[in-house]
């Protein structure tokens, strides 16, 4: 993969928004008519708007790229077990939120990331429910868009000590959120809080709308490395308890904890001190 072309990440990236788009208009079809819900392995829900949009990106994908390996949220067999040797791959989640989704919150999107040595280089996170577009790829700018009005640069906001604003996850890690909450609390005497679901979350991040996003909850590789890539281009930082930049490929798909944030001098893991490392990978 030549990502030193000039015009290929681009391209890719263009050509990835299409495909959210698409993805989003099928899901969009289940979520008016009404659908099922299973259950998998792991006791995660799971839709048919889950299969058709894994379906579709899967299609699209490989007329795009046929001898570029994809990992999804919905592969099995061979792609998990041989993806330890792949030096890039697409990797997305189909449907992020499956549980907003069956809650009918709106809050879910499609997640296409391009990994290129343990980096996200592309990342695109479609909102279907809002026609919403976030997207980005390494060495551009990081855009928004809402339907067809005009795109924007996004970028993330520098925190200047006044009152955080904080964006947490809607369904999770809430025991562990609220200590970290009330060390914030104690540090600057209050926060204002967002929840949400999906990757939308580290997308506000990137918007500038938000100073950080702590995950102190599970996540898999695919959950993050869309809006992982957006928010990197548009200025911010994702990284472990202890500050280490989170990577892909790692020998486990589960994410380590994790603080999304925007710049400034605040080292936010700080207000974790009385938590526990929790790190699957």
């Amino acid at each position: 993969m030549n990502v030193e072309d000039n015009n290929y990440l681009p391209r890719l990236t263009e050509a990835a928004v299409g495909v959210a788009r698409k993805a989003g208009a099928r899901i969009l079809e289940v979520y008016d008519r009404g659908f099922d819900v299973d259950t998998k392995k792991d006791g995660s829900p799971v839709t048919t708007a889950d299969h058709l949009a894994h379906s579709l990106i899967v299609e699209e994908l490989g007329r795009l790229q046929p001898t570029m390996p994809v990992l999804s949220e919905e592969s099995t067999g061979d792609a998990i077990k041989d993806r330890r040797t792949w030096p890039s791959y697409w990797l997305i989640d189909p449907l992020d939120g499956t549980k907003e989704f069956i809650s009918r919150r709106g809050e879910f999107t499609v997640n296409i990331a391009l990994i290129h040595q343990q980096q996200p280089v592309i990342g695109v996170v479609y909102t279907p429910v809002q026609d919403l577009l976030h997207w980005g790829f390494q060495g551009g700018d990081a855009h928004r868009q809402v339907g067809d009005a005009q795109v924007e640069c996004i970028q993330v906001k520098k925190f200047r000590h006044g009152i955080p604003t904080i964006v947490a996850s809607r369904s999770h890690g809430r025991g562990n959120l609220d200590k970290f909450l009330q060390s914030v609390e104690r540090s600057y005497g209050g926060y204002e809080l967002t929840s949400m679901g999906s990757a939308l979350k580290i997308c506000i991040v990137a918007e500038g709308k938000a100073d950080v996003y702590p995950r102190l909850g599970p996540t898999s590789e695919w959950d993050t490395a869309a809006a992982h890539c957006v928010l990197l281009v548009a200025g911010g930082t994702l990284t472990d308890c202890d500050g280490n930049p989170l990577l892909y490929n790692k020998q486990s798909l589960l994410n380590p904890w994790f603080i999304a944030s925007g710049r400034g001098d605040e080292d936010w893991s700080r207000h974790l001190i009385d938590l526990p490392r929790d790190n699957p990978s």
